[in-house]
């Protein structure tokens, strides 16, 4: 669903990010405080999308979270400018 102007949703709300087709994804911290030894993960969590069908969520760590940044603002790039990505692919995930 491609929708512009007023009927598109804000595409960001401080720790979310709505989608044009209205999936909510909200990215959070995620402190785990066993006594000996505290755990951070950043979570990143994909709503429901308009139909209602379930989303996803990962817990990240901050290698994790940092290589998946990278990976957005790279693509994200590359759809800007229409231009292909040249080198090695992750298993399992087509070319782009």
């Amino acid at each position: 669903m491609a929708t512009t102007g007023r009927a598109r949703p804000p595409t960001s709300e401080g720790d979310c990010v709505v989608t044009t087709c209205g999936r909510r994804i909200a990215v959070r911290r995620l402190r785990l405080a066993p006594a000996e030894r505290p755990i951070s993960r950043v979570a990143l969590d994909v709503g429901r999308d308009q139909g209602g069908e379930p989303g996803v969520w990962a817990a990240l760590t901050v290698g994790e979270a940092r290589d998946l940044a990278r990976l957005l603002l790279l693509h994200a790039g590359l759809a800007e400018h229409g231009t292909e990505h040249v080198g090695p692919t992750s298993a399992g995930f087509p070319s782009p």
